[in-house]
Order: structure tokens, then sequence, then C-alpha cells
């Protein structure tokens, strides 16, 4: 017996034919410059650091445009924390080119640059990119995680003084350990952060501080109600603010212990905090 199979003529021209391109991502990278050499995997940001971003794409579609063909590509980036919060608004594109024939090595590729604020938590971020080939219809998603230097900030539900410390010269890095001494003559510095504060639109805050300083007796020798204060917004939530006083000691001010009271005030919040610490004089 002699059996016959017949295959559609479309069917076989279709299997002969080769595979549509798919659309790939070929590399995402990380650079120290725009266009510089590619950053390793371990290396780590800095806050305040520019974050320079590629991408390059294959398996794209073009169509015939006379001698050329065209290319239509969109794409979207973005950097997000560990939380997944935005750091900067979203960054999009387009790459439109009409190829010649010698350009038939040519890969496309997008270059984008973010500005890690001063005040990000350390941790690993996130760049969420998407392009879409709009001849072909298709689109694909990828993410490149990078890891940034910092120390962790924890969000706080209230307005609270945190990380107070007295320090011997305003630069030092290293708080001075209890018991506190200061000389008459000399100057005290203290630095502290203020977190749990409330927001405006854009993420606006604003916030001040003040001090007294009082004797043992707990009566009141000196006083600036109003010290400093800092408003500001940012696309950013900034989740702590850093404060920073000094007072210059008498040269004849009395040998005793003192106690600092530290006053800060969230004034969209309508919140209030206060720290009392205390040094000596000898």
């Amino acid at each position: 017996m002699v059996v016959r199979s017949w295959i559609p003529l479309a069917l076989l021209t279709a299997a002969l034919l080769p595979a549509a391109p798919k659309l790939a991502f070929e590399r995402l990278a990380l650079h120290q410059y725009e266009d510089g050499p590619l950053l390793p995997a371990s290396h780590e940001f800095l806050p305040g650091e520019t974050i320079w971003f590629s991408a390059r794409i294959g398996g794209f579609e073009s169509q015939p445009a006379g001698d050329n063909r065209n290319v239509k590509l969109s794409w979207q980036v973005r950097i997000v924390d560990p939380g997944g919060v935005a750091v900067e608004p979203a960054k999009t594109g387009r790459l439109e080119e009409s190829l010649r024939s010698q350009d038939k090595d040519w890969v496309p590729k997008f270059v984008v640059s973010f500005l890690l604020p001063s005040f990000i938590p350390g941790g690993n971020y996130h760049i969420p990119v998407m392009v879409k080939d709009e001849l072909a219809g298709s689109e694909i998603s990828g993410d490149l995680e990078l890891h940034v230097r910092g120390e962790s900030i924890e969000p706080s539900e209230s307005f609270v003084i945190r990380k107070f410390r007295f320090l011997r010269n305003e630069t030092d890095a290293e708080a001075l350990r209890p018991p506190v001494v200061y000389r008459p003559g000399s100057t005290l510095w203290a630095r502290f952060e203020m977190a749990g504060y409330k927001f405006e639109t854009n993420n606006k805050f604003s916030v001040n501080y003040g001090l007294a300083v009082l004797n043992a007796e707990g009566k009141e020798l000196f006083a600036q109600p109003d010290a400093a204060a800092e408003s500001k917004e940012s696309f950013y939530p900034q989740l702590r603010v850093p404060g920073a006083l000094s007072l210059n000691l008498d040269p004849n001010v009395p040998a005793a212990t003192y106690t600092l009271v530290v006053t800060v005030r969230d004034k969209i919040g309508g919140q209030m905090a206060e720290q009392r610490e205390t040094f000596r004089v000898e």
C-alpha cells in the first residue's frame, strides 16, 4: 500500500522561511560617565553621584522605505529605591532611523543619566527599562540592579529628634562619650537629625529648631528659640533633616553641670519635639 501525505504549499513555504527576529536587550550597563567604560556589578555608588545607564537593543523590525529601511523604537527607563519609590521622574525617548545598506551592523542604543539625591538611603536600587518596537508591535522589559553605599534611614511615624551627639569640634566624626566636659571659653558643638515631619505637595517639608541652656536648678540661662530653619521640596522625599548647633562658652562660666534643651518644630504638621542633654564645664 502506498501512503501519500500532502502538505499545503503555504505551510511548506512558511517552514522554510527564517524565524522573525525577536526583540531583546543585547546589553544593559552602567558607566562612570557618558560613554565611559562599563562598571562591574560590584561597583558602589554614593549619594549625590550621577549614574549613567545605557541599553543596546537587538531583534528589532525594519520596514522598507525606498532604498532604505526604517526603524521605530520607543523606550522608558526609571530608577527606584529599595522600597520601589521612584528617585526621579521616568525618562522616555524614541529611536527613529532610516538605515542604508551600509548600516547593516547598526545597533540601537540609548544613554540616560540619573542624579542620586544627597539624602537617599543606602541599599540595592533598580533601573527598570521598557522598549517597544512600534513596527512589530512587540515590547520587552528589563531590570538592572545597582548598589548605593550609604546609611539606612528608618522612617518615623511621629516627629522626633534622633542621633543627637556632642562634638569637640565642628568637623569631628566621633561623638563625645559621657560625661561630656567642655572648658570655659571653648565652643560646644552638637549634631542631630529630625525625622517624621509631614510633607506638602512636591514632598515639601519645613522645620526649624532652637536651643536653651539651663543650670542645675532648671533656671534658663540662655535661649535662642529660632536658631535655624530649613524648607525644601523635591521629587524624592527627604526622610531626615540634619541639624547642627554651636554655643560659645564664656571664659568666666562657672564650673557646673548644665542642660542643653533642643526644641524642633514641624511647621507643616504642627508637631514639636524636645530633647535634653547634660554637659559639664570644668
